[in-house]
């Protein structure tokens, strides 16, 4: 095929690989197995340059591009469809680092670095990159910022769309459009870079990017707190912020069911409290100031907690081997579901004020439909975004994801009434973009068509994925 030879020509044939001679598993796939591809060629340029020369040679000849990181995510945005017509454009060996700017508090990186080492070199400068995913040791910074990753700082930091000064990104007909400043203002008409956060690869290829950093942090406490309640939860949230203001950086919820679950399916999860709590609260709070102080007016803001009965117990971690033994708990959470068989997940955002009243309703109406179902509730209580997800009935027969339509429209239904999302920090990809049209206004849609066919009209950006057929 002349397409196969122009790329082999391009990258050298060692970068072109072809479901005939090698096996595309690991790039055909996603993360939760739930979508399995068959792509014509997995394409692996070295460099912003080859990747414009990929993308224009697609252009010519209408191949359309499934823009690939570390093939973590958990909608199915990077997986190729089975037509064996599309290329997965693999963008890992774009892993430079091409300036830290310790005085600016930037980092310019390209696409495919991996998290844990943007953070990792950040340290090294004595700085700080906040973005903390379960999958850090894997993801790149482009998927991270082709989905706006959020993460367990967001409630301090934001998502990653905040933490994205400049980009560079190859346009559908393979310009490169050139954004890479790492300027805190710059007023001058649209901001650009916003259209490719959070697009999935849908508008163009995100190559490099200028990431913007922190002090370093030198005092660090977490907490293990048992509350009874959603909403006591929430109040223990509100005694901490009213004790440590903005130093509350991670304020994590999991049910009794996912500590339970983890426990199961990963070895070596500790034992936690005596007594089970219904709930449970993960609370970190740090500073660039000295730790003394820090742990002191953080054991009295929970000392009031638990003399008021906001909190049931508390655990406050003496060393950071311990404080590193309770994260695993919370970042398992979604290998320990993945074992334990299908389940039906949701990424969703309510305002945080109305955590607890969606959880009080969703819940009866999940038990009344499906009597015996595991809701496995945790995620990022601080910003609103709950993972609430559902596990089948114990004695259930059949494919539980068959019942995906009608859980989602018991979950869904209840985070519109409550003006939340649907997605909130996970994206579409394949597998909730049908859900756009039932939960976006007509003109919202509009919109989003227009902006891709202004930038797509051949529509060859990963087809298939965020906006539906």
């Amino acid at each position: 095929m002349r397409f196969l030879e122009e790329a082999r020509a391009l990258l050298g044939a060692a970068h072109v690989l072809t479901p005939d001679a090698e096996d595309l598993s690991a790039y055909t796939e996603d993360w939760r197995r739930r979508y399995q591809g068959r792509p014509l060629a997995v394409l692996r340029p070295a460099d912003t340059a080859q990747v414009s020369a990929v993308v224009a040679l697609c252009a010519q000849h209408g191949v359309a591009i499934v823009p690939q990181g570390g093939n973590s995510g958990m909608c199915a945005g990077a997986t190729p469809d089975g037509s064996g017509k599309q290329v997965v454009l693999l963008l890992s060996r774009l892993n430079r680092v091409r300036a830290v700017d310790a005085l600016n508090n930037t980092m310019t990186v390209e696409a495919g670095c991996v998290l844990a080492k943007v953070q990792e070199l950040a340290a090294e400068h004595e700085r700080f990159f906040p973005l903390s995913i379960g999958s850090e040791g894997s993801c790149q910074i482009g998927g991270n910022i082709a989905t706006n990753a959020g993460g367990i700082q967001v409630l301090r930091y934001g998502n990653m769309r905040d933490q994205v000064l400049g980009l560079e990104v190859v346009l559908p007909d393979g310009q490169v459009l050139n954004l890479l400043k790492g300027l805190r203002k710059d007023n001058t008409g649209y901001d650009l870079k916003h259209l490719f956060i959070g697009a999935e690869g849908t508008l163009g290829i995100i190559t490099a990017a200028v990431l913007k950093l922190y002090p370093a942090p030198r005092a660090r406490t977490l907490a293990l707190v048992a509350v009874e309640s959603p909403q006591r939860a929430l109040e223990l949230l509100a005694v901490l912020r009213s004790h440590l203001a903005d130093r509350v950086t991670a304020f994590e919820i999991m049910g009794d069911a996912v500590v339970a679950m983890v426990q199961k399916h990963i070895p070596g999860t500790p034992a936690l409290f005596d007594k089970r709590p219904p709930w449970y609260v993960l609370a970190q709070v740090s500073d660039s100031s000295g730790a003394e102080a820090l742990q002191t007016a953080f054991e009295e803001a929970l000392g009031q907690a638990l003399e008021s009965g906001v909190a049931q117990d508390v655990i406050i971690t003496s060393s950071v081997a311990q404080a590193n033994e309770l994260w695993a708990m919370r970042d398992n959470a979604s290998a320990a579901q993945q074992r334990d068989g299908h389940n039906i997940k949701h990424d969703m955002a309510v305002p945080v004020s109305s955590v607890p009243a969606f959880i009080d309703e969703v819940l009866p109406q999940l038990e009344i439909a499906y009597p015996g179902v595991r809701p496995v509730v945790f995620g990022h209580l601080g910003d609103g975004n709950l993972h609430f997800n559902v596990a089948r009935p114990a004695d259930w027969v059949g494919d539980w994801l068959d019942q995906s339509d009608a859980v989602n429209a018991i979950v869904l239904d209840a985070v519109a009434r409550y003006n939340g999302s649907f997605s909130a920090e996970h994206g579409l990809g394949m597998l909730k973009k049908h859900e756009l049209p039932l939960y976006k206004t007509p003109l919202e849609l509009d919109l989003m068509r227009r902006i891709k066919a202004a930038l797509d009209p051949q529509g060859l950006m990963n087809p298939g994925k965020v906006l539906p057929d």
